[in-house]
């Protein structure tokens, strides 16, 4: 895989057609809608299904507190979802006991055929990605965090007998200074949130330091790369000034594959 781009789920679905047939011809290797409170990102990736015909289509990540594992795959049926391009990111919302995911994910990995994708922050979520799940999605993660992360992972999929998983991040990227205030208020908006504030803490950085920004694509695609050599999917989450189709579609291009 490689580098993917990623949106709210709460963008227009018009807005979703028009950026997810471009990020397939710029050549991204896939397309993620975050699943929100009042915001579907299966139906999200819906349409982006029907305007593409490669690129991988990831949720991330459906809280299980907020929609059961068979709820899920009935939505996943339902919207005709192609499971052979769909990741399936699942997180554990504020039931943060292992044990729920675990049966979330066995429940899944019955009902359907994508790789099931756990978002972690911690070392538990993180080995559990690796050890019963296909992979884990990180967020707001340094390159250096991802890459000890990422080994956790792998080594539990090692001592689980299973193959190697996928580790991925959202990066958090935006074109500043139009941007700026919008990343600002996203950073702090997480730092507030009890989890991600032990996250950050036991990173020792704030939130806006694992976050990717500047002028133009010749600012950011280096600091982009060097996330990308800790992962096997970059998912380049975007910042913008609004939800616009230009403003988006100002940043997929700056951040295309080179």
């Amino acid at each position: 895989m490689g580098r993917g781009f990623g949106v709210a789920a709460a963008v227009s679905h018009d807005v979703i057609r028009e950026i997810a047939s471009e990020a397939e011809q710029l050549g991204y290797s896939s397309f993620w809608c975050n699943d929100t409170p009042g915001a579907d990102g299966l139906a999200g990736l819906a349409v982006a299904a029907s305007v593409t015909e490669r690129i991988k289509l990831g949720v991330g990540v459906i809280p299980l507190d907020r929609r059961p594992a068979d709820s899920i795959a009935d939505d996943v049926s339902a919207l005709g979802l192609p499971q052979d391009r769909l990741l399936l990111g699942i997180g554990s919302g504020r039931d943060a006991r292992t044990s729920k995911v675990r049966e979330g994910i066995e429940r899944l990995h019955e009902r359907v055929s994508s790789p099931i994708i756990v978002g972690a922050l911690g070392p538990k979520m993180t080995s559990l990605g690796g050890s019963v799940g296909d992979g884990v999605l990180f967020n707001w993660q340094t390159p250096q965090n991802a890459r000890e992360s990422g080994q956790i992972c792998r080594d539990a999929a090692n001592e689980a007998g299973r193959s190697a998983p996928l580790v991925m991040a959202y990066v958090r990227t935006a074109l500043t200074p139009q941007a700026q205030e919008r990343l600002v208020t996203e950073a702090g908006r997480y730092s507030e949130i009890p989890a991600y504030a032990a996250h950050f803490e036991r990173m020792g950085v704030p939130a806006i330091d694992t976050a990717v920004s500047g002028p133009d694509g010749a600012a950011l695609q280096p600091a982009l790369a060097e996330h990308e050599a800790a992962l096997d999917e970059m998912v380049v989450r975007a910042i913008t000034a609004d939800d616009s189709a230009e403003s988006i579609l100002e940043l997929l291009r700056a951040c295309a594959p080179q």
